[in-house]
Parts: C-alpha cells; structure tokens; sequence
C-alpha cells in the first residue's frame, strides 16, 4: 500500500474513532487529532525526502494510449502510486501519487494541518464535532493532492470543503458571521458547480478520469489541427475551470466571500482554509488545465493575467484601509494570490515553478498569521487594533513571531515569499511586463505600507488605554507557530529543497507549453 494512503488515510481514521468517542472525552479529541496529523506529517517528510523520481527534463514520445499506467507514471515522474477500482461503470479510481508538484503540496498541507490541530484550543463547546471536521478537512485536501483521478480530486476537495460552512455557522466569531457563513456557502458553491461542469465536459471528452490517460490521449493528438477536441471546446472547458475555480481561490471580483469568511471562522478554520485548501484551484489549474486545454489556456490566459491585478493591486488597497487584524490578514492574503494567477498566465518553466513556490509558502505564511491572530482573540477578545497597541513588551514571543509574519508577507528576503514572488516576476516580465510592474509596485509599496503600518500599530509604542491584559505564548503552545517559522525560513534560505522537487514536473510544465511532449530536436 502507498505511503500517501496512510498520509490521507490517518485524519480519516481518527474522525471515526472519535465519532464513537463519548462526548465527554475532551482530552482525547485533542490529542488523537494531534497525534494523527503528527502522523501524516512525519510520513510526508519521510516522502518528501525520499521523493527522487527519474529526471525527465527532456522526456521522448510518450507511450501510445495502450499502454498501462505504470509507463506513463514512469514518463510523468510519479511515484508512491496506487491505483484500486471505486466505480468500475463510469471508470473511475482510487488512484494516488506525487511529482514534484504534489509532494511539495502535501508536505505544505501536513505542516499546517498540524499546527491548526494545535491552535484549535479555542474551541470549547462541540469539540468532538470540531475535532471530525477538522480532520474531515484535514485527509480530504491531503488527499486531492495526491489524486490522480479527477472525479476523485474533485470529491475530496469538497469532503475538505462542506465543513467551512458548517465551522463558521456553528464556532464561527462576530456578529457577522451567519452572514459569512451564508456567503461563503453560495460564491463557493457557485465555483464547485462551474468547476463540475468542465470536470464533467472532460470526461464526456476523454471517456476517462484519469489524469494521466487524459494527458496521454492530449499528447497524440498534440499538433493535429483540432487537437483531441475543437479550439471552441476547449475554450468552454477551460473558461469554466478557470471561472470556477477561480472563485475558490479568490480570483477578483469575485473575491469577497474570503476576507470576511476568514475573520469570521475559528482559527484552525482560517488557517486550513487560508492557507491549505484554497491553494487546490491553482493546483488543479496547474495540473489538470493548462496540460489538457493548451488552446483555451492561449485565449483565456492574458485575460487572468489581467484580472490578477485586482487581486494585486485592489485587494492590497482594501488591506491598507483595515483596522481589523484578521480582515488586514484576509485581503492580504487574497492578494498573494494574485501573484499565483500571474505566474500560472505566464506558462512558462520559471513562472510556474514561482507560482508553485508562492502556493507553498503562502499556506506557511497564512497558517502562521490566522494562528497567532487567534490566538491575540482569545486572549484580548478583539482584533480591533486601534485598541490593540503595545503588546511586544507583554507578549515578547508571540510578538516577535507576527513581526516575522507580517514582514514575510510583504516579501522580505530570507523568507520563502521572497523567492516565490521574485522567480514569478522573473517568469511573467517577458510576457506582461506592464502587469509584471504593476505588481512589483505593489509588493513593495502597497504591501510594505500595510504590513509596517501593523506592526507599529500592535506592537510597538505604549501599551494603550483599552489595551486588554493578555499573556504570552508558553511553553508547548509556541511550537505549531516556530514550527511553521522555522520552515518558511528554511525554503527562504534555501529555496532549492523545493524547486528541486518542482523541477520533476518539467514533463507537465512543458505539456502546459506548447500542448505536446518536448521533441528530440528541442533537446539537441
């Protein structure tokens, strides 16, 4: 069996045993989600560093469409696969591995899944059902992206999903949040059902759910004159990915559901869906439609490099207008995101490896700012930071970590954003360089106005006169949050740990190029 299935598998298994746990056992909720998110975190370092598949750089012609899938794993760079029948009538698989692109992913996801069980302290009605949504949540994105099977991708995704909606109405904070809940509910559910519909139109295509085979089929007809299917075809299917999972991602203006759904959600909430499964819309894009809709990505793409400024630009504005931390934190964070759809319209090897990058430390950088965020909550009540002010001299450990989050998010070199955000612009100056600009601008400016200005806000000058007394970090509370620290600064450092892995996805990265394997005279 694959490792991957125990790294999916643990959070599932641990939400049945807690299901039959009496309510009372508060302790145990904890610590088994703990334990079982430590669990699939320790086996996803253990395949993160043994990840090694073979360099296909310049790979030859693929197999032809008969070929068993094992070839096509080899051709692709997958490896830990494993694939069982679910429902042999309409073809589709249990069906799981990694390349470069996943193990990072999943390694990402596992950190944070990690530390939100930690955070989750805040929680102290209903734990049990928190506790199985959490890990519901937790094995659900885990599992879509190990998936090589689309309907399988597609159907974690909202396992990982359905619980948002019920966390925020149920723990949800504020006065607002029935509202958040309920909006977030419709604009997510209106991306999940555009994105089925083009799931759907690819499998009536291809007769087949199976990434690999789609991509093999894609390659033969590669070159062709329709292709596998018409340019008009494919401009459909691509536009409704693209739209739909668009808005799981945030995409302007269709953006608005994520700044409030975050400031009203309990902090593990926030920091699974800021920073683990609104990172699937762009890796579904990445994996399932540039590689497959080469001709709708050509039309639609300049058309998301242009709406990628209103997640850049508009969305740092707003952020510079907040005055609550968490919704400052939101908007922030819709931003970023926007440097992923610029990396990902520039389709090329350095633009999607820096697009893959920002999604990596992104969901660190998320996690760890919506932790300590809610943390501050449940110590002051109030993230209101006109009434916050000071709080470095009595919180010195907690302060000095949102210094380095808030710094990291405006793209400081020597976090993992830095280089993330650096080799996108490398990747997207040839192709859009007045877009490009634009952005460079507004993660130096924008973003650095709005972050500095927090953090003289919160943490520096006299403590307030409606400051609350509030206590640091202490002892094993603070290692979700160095945890995470510590790794944003590992792949700031050292960046290679994980462009080595991106660099095995070549073979997907040039398929999303040009729509066909790279020929030998392209490796000569």
């Amino acid at each position: 069996m694959s490792p991957l299935t125990y790294i999916m598998g643990l959070p599932l298994a641990m939400a049945l045993i807690l299901a039959v746990v009496p309510s009372e056992k508060r302790q145990f909720f904890r610590w088994g989600s703990r334990l079982a998110t430590l669990g699939s975190l320790l086996l996803a370092i253990y395949v993160f560093s043994v990840f090694d598949p073979p360099i296909t750089d310049q790979p030859g012609p693929l197999p032809t469409q008969g070929t068993e899938e094992s070839a096509l794993e080899d051709e692709y760079g997958y490896k830990f696969t494993q694939r069982v029948e679910w429902i042999p009538s309409l073809n589709i698989h249990y069906y799981v591995g990694v390349d470069g692109i996943g193990i990072v992913m999943v390694l990402m996801a596992a950190l944070v899944a990690f530390a939100a069980t930690c955070c989750a302290q805040e929680i102290r009605t209903r734990e049990k059902e928190f506790y199985i949504l959490l890990l519901l949540m937790t094995g659900g994105i885990l599992g879509a992206f190990m998936s090589l099977d689309i309907f399988l991708i597609y159907f974690l995704h909202e396992l990982a999903l359905v619980p948002t909606f019920i966390m925020i109405g149920v723990w949800g904070r504020g006065q607002d949040k029935d509202f958040a809940a309920y909006k977030i509910t419709l604009y997510l559910s209106l991306g999940a059902l555009l994105t089925l519909a083009g799931v759907i139109m690819l499998y009536l295509q291809f007769g087949s759910f199976s990434l690999l085979s789609m991509m093999d089929h894609g390659t033969q007809f590669a070159g062709t004159e329709a292709g596998v299917f018409s340019a008009t075809e494919q401009n459909v299917i691509f536009a409704l990915l693209m739209f739909g999972l668009g808005i799981l991602v945030g995409l302007w203006p269709f953006h608005t559901w994520a700044p409030l759904g975050y400031s009203a959600a309990p902090t593990a909430t926030a920091m699974m869906h800021a920073g683990v499964i609104k990172k699937f819309g762009l890796f579904m894009l990445i994996k399932v439609a540039l590689p497959l809709l080469p001709q709708g990505a050509q039309t639609w793409l300049p058309i998301l490099a242009l709406l990628c400024l209103g997640n850049i630009l508009y969305c740092g504005l707003v952020a510079m207008r907040q005055k609550d931390l968490n919704l400052l934190i939101g908007n922030s964070s819709v931003a970023h995101m926007g440097f992923v759809f610029l990396g990902i319209a520039s389709v090329t090897t350095i633009g999607l490896t820096g697009a893959v990058m920002v999604m990596v430390a992104h969901g660190l950088l998320a996690g760890l700012a919506f932790g300590l965020s809610g943390y501050l909550y449940s110590q002051a009540r109030t993230l209101d930071m006109e009434k916050l002010q000071g709080l470095l001299a009595s919180m010195p450990f907690w302060g000095t970590l949102m210094i380095m989050a808030l710094m990291a998010g405006c793209g400081l070199p020597g976090f993992a954003n830095f280089a993330g955000e650096l080799t996108v612009f490398f990747g997207a100056w040839k192709m859009y360089p007045v877009i490009t600009t634009i952005g460079i601008w507004s993660a130096l400016v924008i973003g650095a106005v709005y972050m500095l200005r927090a953090i003289r806000t919160l943490l520096h000058g006299m403590k307030g006169e409606q400051t609350p007394e509030v206590e640091d970090l202490k002892n094993w509370q603070r290692l979700p949050y160095a945890l995470l620290v510590a790794v944003l600064l590992l792949f700031g450092f050292y960046p290679k740990l994980i462009t080595d892995k991106i660099s095995k996805s070549n073979a997907t990265f040039e398929q999303a190029k040009k729509g066909q394997a790279p020929t030998e005279e392209a490796t000569e």
